[in-house]
């Protein structure tokens, strides 16, 4: 598993560690955002190992995944703000585009080396965005899996070449992949710089709760758990060479989520506000940022009807869930 570090990867981990008997090998560059494994935590039976490498490097890449020999890939390593994406879009190019390519060659030539019985059940599982699809206008229905791709920020534009090139190898070299597209992902130990975490973390710190424009852009918010539940069902029973949208069916406006957050933490945290009346007066409408999206939304009746997926997370409970996380990891912070 590429990105096994990173939030979702390291949810997907603990998850094939308590439901399946799989073995698991995390790889992982560990940049800013990820956090190293706790092996001893992880896996007391020893179902799962590390190795610290960057997936740009074909050669360590190939000997790593030859003397492993897995049964399937999941590809989750990749550069994902669009804001660092606009300031620094050469790491997303690297990482998404060319370190996607890297991987499908490595795996094209580990795949072609196994035997018929190994070629029919290995599996490359690529996870995308729903950003690829760009902009969904309001009044306009969910994107599908048919959907063209518009790309709008760098990071978007990368992940939707690094799509391409998954599909190419497998129409042209025969290689059995499947992609998915969830829509954004939350829960507790995302790294703050995603929306929910910063507002939570500027928040208890009593700093502004930056919205960009009119806050009035819509997203799709997806927990983590249900999102990784839903890879394993794919790498499982998924239809080589197809797509799949994992969606939360949570579609709320920047400013009405950032609301709910202020009011949870009203609620939970209302000894830290000090001569503030409440959270939702740091809420702050900054300038928008380049070629924002006003809406993001997927259409998920495909893996429902396909596979029987559906998300099982009560949105506001584990919203607050993941608020009592944070303020757990404050206390934590501060006793230390």
């Amino acid at each position: 598993m590429t990105g096994g570090a990173g939030f979702i990867g390291s949810a997907l981990v603990k998850a094939i560690l308590q439901d399946t008997t799989w073995q698991v090998l995390i790889i992982d560059k560990l940049t800013y955002a990820a956090t190293p494994p706790d092996l001893s935590e992880l896996n007391p039976d020893g179902r799962c190992s590390f190795a610290r490498l960057d997936i740009c490097c074909a050669e360590a890449l190939s000997e790593l995944i030859h003397n492993y020999a897995p049964d399937a890939l999941f590809h989750l390593a990749a550069e994902t703000h669009v804001d660092r994406s606009i300031s620094g879009p050469a790491d997303f190019i690297q990482s998404n585009i060319y370190g996607t390519y890297q991987l499908l060659e490595v795996a094209k030539q580990y795949w072609l080396g196994l035997s018929d019985a190994k070629k029919h059940t290995f599996r490359f599982l690529h996870v995308s965005t729903d950003e690829v699809y760009g902009d969904i206008a309001a009044d306009a229905p969910a994107a599908t899996e048919l959907h063209p791709y518009a790309p709008s920020s760098p990071y978007s534009a990368s992940k939707a070449a690094a799509d391409h090139l998954v599909m190419s190898w497998h129409r042209t070299y025969g290689l059995p992949v499947i992609i998915t597209h969830s829509s954004n992902n939350f829960g507790p130990g995302q790294y703050p710089e995603k929306l929910i975490p910063r507002m939570i973390s500027n928040a208890l710190m009593l700093e502004p709760l930056p919205l960009y424009g009119n806050g009035q852009q819509i997203r799709d918010w997806l927990y983590v758990e249900d999102h990784v539940q839903a890879l394993i069902l794919v790498i499982q029973q998924g239809q080589v060479g197809s797509r799949y949208n994992i969606a939360g069916d949570n579609q709320l406006k920047n400013l009405d989520l950032v609301l709910m957050l202020t009011e949870l933490l009203d609620e939970l945290a209302f000894e830290k506000r000090g001569t503030v009346q409440s959270y939702r007066h740091l809420i702050q409408f900054v300038q928008d940022r380049p070629g924002h999206d006003i809406r993001y939304a997927l259409d998920a009746s495909k893996i429902r009807h396909e596979l029987g997926w559906r998300p099982a997370a009560d949105f506001k409970q584990r919203l607050r869930e993941t608020v009592l996380s944070h303020l757990a990891g404050a206390e934590e912070s501060q006793d230390g």
